[in-house]
């Protein structure tokens, strides 16, 4: 029923991250993962992605953070109400987390699923 959705590829890849940054992976993944029985993980561009119906969400972590970020994140900002999302870029906009207690797990579960509807409509458009 419950299919195993976890790639090896991105197990390895957050094994090998330092303890502090581990766990901040671990817990935006487990929160990625339950947003929606839809997403796909994938590791590709040395990081773990989400997508469903195009690309959603990624994982990417540094030294001393871990960037959540948004492929269309550009489409999100209104709709982010707690201010979380950073960035200046064309279409990409991102979380920057730098201790776990920072994690807002319903605020980022709902850009998670509005970073979803987004690709949805635009698949029903293009249809």
């Amino acid at each position: 029923m419950n299919k195993k959705r976890n790639t090896e590829e991105v197990d390895q890849f957050i094994s090998d991250l330092p303890k502090d940054i581990k766990s901040i992976t671990t817990t935006l993944r487990k929160i990625i993962l339950e947003s929606s029985p839809e997403l796909t993980e994938e590791f590709k561009w040395s990081m773990p992605n989400y997508s469903y119906t195009g690309l959603v969400c990624y994982l990417q972590p540094a030294k001393k953070h871990v960037n959540l970020g948004f492929h269309r994140g550009n489409e999100l900002v209104a709709k982010d109400e707690n201010k979380l999302l950073q960035g200046t870029g064309k279409t990409m906009r991102h979380i920057r987390i730098k201790q776990l207690e920072e994690i807002q797990v319903e605020a980022i579960t709902l850009l998670i699923k509005d970073a979803i509807s987004l690709n949805e409509n635009h698949a029903i458009k293009e249809s």
